[in-house]
Formats: C-alpha cells, structure tokens, sequence
C-alpha cells in the first residue's frame, strides 16, 4: 500500500520462552484513527513498542510514509514523527507544564534558559488544542489526570509527531474528561495526524474510530472500516470464540450480614459513610471520579486514617490501623492503581502472590521457613484461574501487559480464606475476555459467601456485575439501587446530587 502513515509487514519478535509477535501487519493512513484490538498479551504493546523504538523486530519491514527504516532507537522514532501516550503517563510531577514539555530539549539564550520563549510556545502549542486556560507555570502534580494527558499530547505534537499512538487513554479519566479527550482526538485528525488507539473500552470506540486492527496471541486476525463489525464480531475476532453474557452474574440467596460500615469519616471524601454488605450478593459503588468511593474502600482497608465511625465483621467490632490489621481480620483491598499499590513490579509473579501470604505459607510464622509446596500451590491457583499468560512464575511481574498484572493483584488475595474481597476498578485496562473470567471469579466469591465489594467507574460493568449498587458524590452516599430497577440515568441524578439530598 502506498500513502500510508505506517506500514508493518510479517513483524515476528520472540523473548525467551515466548513467541510475542508471528508474522504481523499494520497499516495505518494519515488523518485517520485506527483502533489496535486484543487481549491483554495478543502482542499489542509489543508490536507498538518496535513501532517507536523501544524494542528492534527479529524480521518483518517497517515503513513511515512510504520510507523503509531499520531497527530504531527511541530518538530517531521521534525524528520520524513517532510519539506514544502511555496508560501510565510519563510526567514529572514536580516540574511544570512548559518543563515538562521542553524536557531533554529546552530553549536557551546568552547561555541562560528562555523560559519566557518556552511558555509562549507551550501556550502556543496547548492552545491550538483548544486549551487555552492553562498555565505553563502551573506544576503538572497540581492538574487533573485528564490536563495532565492533554499537556503530554501537547508535548508530542511540539516535536512535530505526525503518528500518535495512544495506549488506553480513558482508563483513568472522568466522563468530562473522556469528552474532551474524544475532542482532542478529531482535532488531530483532522490536522492528519495518524493515530493509533488502544482500548479495551469497545462503548467508546463509535465516538472517533475509523478502522479496526485485531490482534490474537500475538498474530494478525484482521483489519478493517470500523462500520463493517458489529460489536459481537470484533469480540469473537479478539478471543477466538463467542463471548455472549458480558456480564454474568449468578443468582445466589442473600445470606447474613458479614459487614458493616457506620458513620466513617475520613477527611473531606468521607463523610458520615455507613453500609452494609452480605453474603450471596455483589455490593456495587458507583458515582464520579472524586466522588469518594476510593477513600471509603481505603478508610475501612486502614490504608488511610479514619477520624471517626465503626468497622464490624461478622458482628465483631474491628480495631484497624494499617492495612496489615485488615487482611489479619479478613478484610483485603485489590487497589485501583496497580503499579503504585498493588505490585511490586521488580520482583517475580511468584515472589508478589507469596508476599501478602507469609503468615500461611511459612513454617512458625513470618520467621519461619518457607513451604514450597504451599507457595507453588498458591501460584499454579492464580496462574490456572485467572488464565494469567506468563512465560514462567519467576518473571518481573512489571515485565507483564497492564491486564495480566491485575490478574496477578487478584490472585494473591485469592489465595487467602478472606471474608471481604474489596475490588476497586478490577477490570481497568483489561480485555473482554478477561473481564469476564474476573466477574466468574467474583461470582464463585459470592457463592462461597465472602462479601465482594465492587467500585467501578464503568457503569454497565457496576450495573451488570452487582446485586446492589451504592451511589456517592462529594464524599457522601446519595443513593442506593436495585441495578435489575434502575437505570444509567437515575445513577447519574444520584452521582450528581452533592449531598442535599444525601442518604
């Protein structure tokens, strides 16, 4: 094909053990967004990364508007126009907008930075993005997650990238930030830039998509207009097969009352905070980021401080102080920010499953000598029930894609007898079919009788998985539902709802 953006052709790339890459292809035009499709470990990252210089190919060409390129370094894919906008963003929290984008490359005079030159270029820049409200002088620690992006977009297009990948770039934004993201999104391409999207969000892919590639176990599957797939086939091309409940959720009788929540409070998000959860049910938190849910899940967990208000499981009041008294109690959190919280990222798969785990799989305590077996029966659990895809335990788990390491936050909790599982975002950046073996666990945790909370920003996935659904906004609950009677709207009303009419 001629006129083309991008162009891979047969790429093949094998780490020890593992075969990431089998004779792939890639094509995408200028001004147009291509949506790279897969699960998690279908080879997306990888294929992306040779694209921008990370890691050189075994075999295959490359092409960037119609020029054949051998094995690239970083810099030279940024000559070339190559920029990537990671799921974790790439800021120096400490600096400011017009350091961070200026880093590795400021502007000097008389031999002193050009500060002034600087931030009227950055300005310059984010203003023709339509984000002319922004400061360069403001320090990108102070911005939400969402400017934060749009100062790294901007800092992209002001070394001229004319290819942008962009690797989940809603997971961690609100429903306004997401709008303006989309926004942002047709504003390049119609300024033709080619833009490679990786999501696993597939509701949002109508707003901006233009074609599909799909990917499987690290091969090609098909491309094509975005138009020409319903829904079902892009899914059933993603994992082999046909996925048709999304959201299965199990009927199970509601049992006795494992926990309960009175009058929490824990600084300005938590305020006067009481509910209760059951066993046989999936107790949903729904409402907008900064609502809340997050500081409630990590007040009962210990790992933030409450001022006031009482824990009680199993009708026993509970002393928590950090979240070692928690999981000694049987109270375990799987935390939204998995790489910050939930991982050690340098150490192995095995070494993170076993180290929450030291009471139980050593001899005499945490002193003690550990038993091996246990510890191997622990990992094959979580590697068999959760489908985590690993050349081997002893791997960096950092070395993981995004959705195999939240399998791997799972599964150390899995491997406790605990009596409340707390699931913050657990499906964040992770592919439909995985999202479904993770609902299918939730589902056996409920028919075991351990009280699973869920808090989720998506709100078929709040609605579909849960038996019941609590709404927050500004730090209160402002409403509790029936997902199976309600609608998207009515959580909306109560999302919005700051605190007037508060339940």
């Amino acid at each position: 094909m001629s006129g083309l953006a991008v162009s891979m052709e047969h790429i093949t790339k094998t780490f020890p053990g593992v075969k990431a890459l089998d004779d792939v292809q890639l094509h995408v035009k200028p001004g147009e967004v291509m949506a790279l499709l897969g699960e998690n470990g279908a080879g997306k990252s990888t294929l992306m990364k040779i694209l921008s210089g990370v890691y050189t190919r075994d075999s295959g060409e490359v092409r960037i508007f119609d020029q054949p390129v051998g094995d690239l370094n970083t810099r030279q894919a940024q000559e070339l126009g190559v920029a990537i906008i990671h799921q974790e963003l790439n800021m120096c929290q400490h600096l400011t907008v017009y350091e961070n984008m200026f880093l590795g490359r400021e502007l000097t005079k008389g031999g002193r930075l050009d500060v002034k030159e600087m931030c009227r270029l950055a300005k310059e820049q984010l203003a023709k993005l339509g984000i002319d409200d922004l400061d360069p002088m403001t320090t990108v620690g102070d911005l939400t997650v969402g400017r934060q992006q749009m100062v790294e977009i901007s800092k992209a297009l002001l070394i001229n990238a004319k290819i942008l990948i962009m690797d989940e770039p809603s997971s961690s934004l609100s429903n306004a930030e997401i709008t303006e993201m989309f926004r942002i999104v047709r504003e390049l391409r119609a300024m033709g830039t080619a833009i490679i999207y990786i999501s696993h969000r597939l509701q949002e892919l109508h707003h901006i998509v233009d074609r599909v590639t799909i990917m499987r176990d690290g091969k090609y599957i098909t491309e094509g207009d975005f138009n020409s797939f319903t829904m079902e086939q892009i899914i059933a091309n993603m994992v082999g097969r046909e996925i048709t409940n999304q959201f299965p959720r199990d009927q199970v009788p509601k049992g006795k009352e494992i926990l309960e929540v009175r009058h929490l409070n824990a600084g300005r998000m938590v305020r006067d905070v009481s509910f209760e959860v059951y066993e046989g049910e999936v107790l949903g938190f729904s409402g907008l980021v900064g609502a809340g849910r997050t500081e409630t899940m990590r007040a009962v967990f210990g790992a933030d401080p409450k001022e006031s208000g009482e824990i009680i499981l199993d009708g026993k009041s509970l002393t928590i102080n950090n979240p070692e008294d928690a999981i000694r109690q049987g109270i375990v959190l799987a935390p939204e920010d998995r790489k910050k919280e939930g991982l050690c990222t340098k150490l192995s798969i095995r070494n993170n499953i076993a180290l929450p785990n030291l009471d139980i799989i050593c001899k005499g305590g945490f002193a003690g000598k550990i038993n091996k077996k246990i510890e191997n029966e622990m990992v094959e659990k979580g590697k068999n029930s959760l489908t985590i895809k690993m050349a081997g335990p002893e791997i960096e788990a950092g070395s993981l894609s995004g959705g195999n390491q939240q399998k791997v936050v799972v599964a150390k909790w899995l491997a406790r007898q605990s009596r409340v599982v707390i699931f913050d975002e657990p499906t964040r950046g992770i592919d439909v079919a995985a999202k479904v073996e993770i609902y299918e666990i939730i589902n056996q945790l409920k028919k075991e009788g351990v009280g699973v909370v869920i808090v989720s920003s998506e709100m078929p996935e709040v609605m579909g998985i849960s038996d019941r659904v609590i709404v927050m906004c500004n730090g209160r609950i402002t409403g509790e539902v029936d997902p199976r009677e309600t609608t998207e709207e009515e959580i909306m009303t109560y999302a919005t709802q700051f605190g007037d009419n508060a339940v």
